[in-house]
C-alpha cells in the first residue's frame, strides 16, 4: 500500500517538492512533540505545585540571569516557557482537529445529500451557507460565550473548549458542504451512477460508496488548510479572552499572557509563543497548498 502512493503521481510530486518535504517535517515535529509534551517537557506547567514564584519572568538560559533549568526562560508564574508551549500546542491542535473533523462530517453530508437529491433541500441548504458565512467564527465565538455566561453562570471553564469548537465548527462546515455540492453534481451524472441507479442500488449505498470516494480528494485538501485556519483562529479567540481557560492555556492564551509584559522588557513570554504558533501554521498551511496541487490534475500536468 506504502509502495503504491509512493510510487504513484501524489508520491511523486511530494519527493519532488522540497517545500512539501520540509513542511511535512516541521509539521509532524509540531504534532509528535505536542502529542508526547507529557513525556518530553521538562517541567509540567499546568501543576500548581511544583511552580516557584521566585523563578518567575527569568530570562531565557542563554541570557544574563538565565537558567539552563527554564531554557526558554519562564512566564509571570514561573511556568517554564518549553513546557507551556509544548501543552499549548497540544490544546491548540486539539481543539483545530476536532473542530475541523466536525466540520467535514457535517459539511460532507449536508452537500452529498444537496448535490444528489437537488430540489428543495438543496436550495435552502445553499441559502443556509450564504447566512453562515456572513456570521465569522469571532462573532459567533462571542455571541455563544456571552449567551453562555448569562445563562450558566456558575458553569465549569471546561466549556470554554465546547465554546471554541462550536465557535470554529459552525462557520466551517459551509466549504466543505458547497465543494462536495459541486463535485456530487458532476459525479451524479456519470455514467456509473446512472447504471447503479438502473439496476436498483438504493441511494444511500450510491452515495457513500460509490460517489463519496471520487469526492474525498477536495476534502482531504480542505481540511488540511482549514487546520491551520483554525490554529489562528482559536490563537485568536483565546488572546481575546474567549477561549480555554488560563490555567489551561494554548498558544493563543500565552501570547495574550505575554502581551502584558513586552514593553516591560520580558520579550520571550511573547515572542516564543508567537514564533511557535506561526511555525506551526506555516508548515501546516504550505502542506496543504501542496496538498492542493498535487490533487488538481491540470496543476500537475502543467508542471
Amino acid at each position: 500500500m506504502l509502495k503504491k502512493i509512493f510510487d504513484s503521481d501524489i508520491g511523486y510530486s511530494f519527493r519532488s517538492s522540497a517545500v512539501a518535504i520540509g513542511s511535512s517535517v516541521i509539521a509532524g515535529l509540531c504534532v509528535l512533540g505536542a502529542a508526547l509534551s507529557g513525556l518530553i517537557a521538562p517541567h509540567n506547567p499546568f501543576d500548581l505545585a511544583s511552580l516557584i514564584l521566585s523563578d518567575a519572568r527569568l530570562p531565557p538560559a542563554w541570557s544574563e540571569g538565565g537558567s539552563w533549568r527554564y531554557i526558554l526562560g519562564t512566564d509571570d508564574q514561573g511556568r517554564d516557557m518549553l513546557s507551556a508551549i509544548l501543552y499549548g500546542m497540544r490544546i491548540s491542535l486539539l481543539v483545530s482537529i476536532v473542530s475541523v473533523a466536525l466540520s467535514v462530517l457535517i459539511g460532507t453530508s449536508l452537500g452529498l445529500l444537496a448535490g444528489y437529491l437537488g430540489g428543495w433541500l438543496d436550495a435552502f441548504l445553499m441559502r443556509l451557507c450564504d447566512v453562515m458565512l456572513s456570521f465569522p467564527a469571532i462573532l459567533i465565538a462571542l455571541l455563544i460565550a456571552g449567551v453562555g455566561r448569562a445563562l450558566f453562570p456558575d458553569a465549569h471553564e471546561s466549556l470554554a473548549f465546547g465554546v471554541l469548537v462550536l465557535s470554529i465548527t459552525l462557520p466551517g462546515w459551509v466549504q466543505y458542504a458547497r465543494t462536495v455540492r459541486a463535485s456530487t453534481l458532476v459525479e451524479s451524472r456519470k455514467e456509473y451512477v446512472l447504471a447503479a441507479r438502473l439496476i436498483g442500488v438504493s441511494s444511500i449505498r450510491i452515495v457513500y460508496r460509490h460517489v463519496l470516494p471520487n469526492v474525498v480528494g477536495p476534502i482531504l485538501v480542505l481540511a488540511t488548510i482549514q487546520i491551520a485556519t483554525s490554529i489562528i483562529t482559536e490563537a485568536t479567540l483565546s488572546f481575546l479572552g474567549v477561549g480555554v481557560p488560563p490555567t489551561s492555556p494554548s498558544l493563543g492564551t500565552l501570547i495574550r499572557i505575554g502581551n502584558d509584559y513586552l514593553f516591560s522588557g520580558e520579550w520571550w513570554i511573547l515572542v516564543f509563543p508567537g514564533v511557535a504558533l506561526v511555525i506551526l501554521a506555516v508548515s501546516v498551511n504550505l502542506l496543504g497548498d501542496w496538498m492542493r496541487d498535487a490533487f488538481n490534475p491540470r496543476l500537475r500536468v502543467g508542471r
